[in-house]
């Protein structure tokens, strides 16, 4: 009953984790994006650009890594239900 939310948490701590690296690895010149900007295209993102932005949603959507925790505790170890 837990193996979705270990699966989650642990993509999304990847994903998350991948995201900041692309843009480490593009440096400076990752943060101008791909191409100039100009009044009639707007500013769009990159892949590397895209990645770290987006993988921040991978921790929320789908709930919380806190929910997901606490799931692993109560359904796979045991523990019991944390306060409320």
């Amino acid at each position: 009953p837990g193996a979705p939310s270990v699966a989650k948490l642990l993509w999304g701590g990847w994903h998350q984790r991948l995201g900041e690296l692309a843009v480490a690895v593009a440096g400076e010149a990752g943060a101008a994006g791909p191409e100039p900007w100009t009044p009639d295209r707007p500013y769009e993102l990159d892949d590397a650009q895209h990645l770290f932005l987006f993988s921040r949603a991978d921790t929320i959507y789908g709930g919380s890594d806190e929910i997901q925790r606490n799931i692993i505790a109560e359904r796979v170890l045991g523990l019991p239900r944390e306060p409320r």
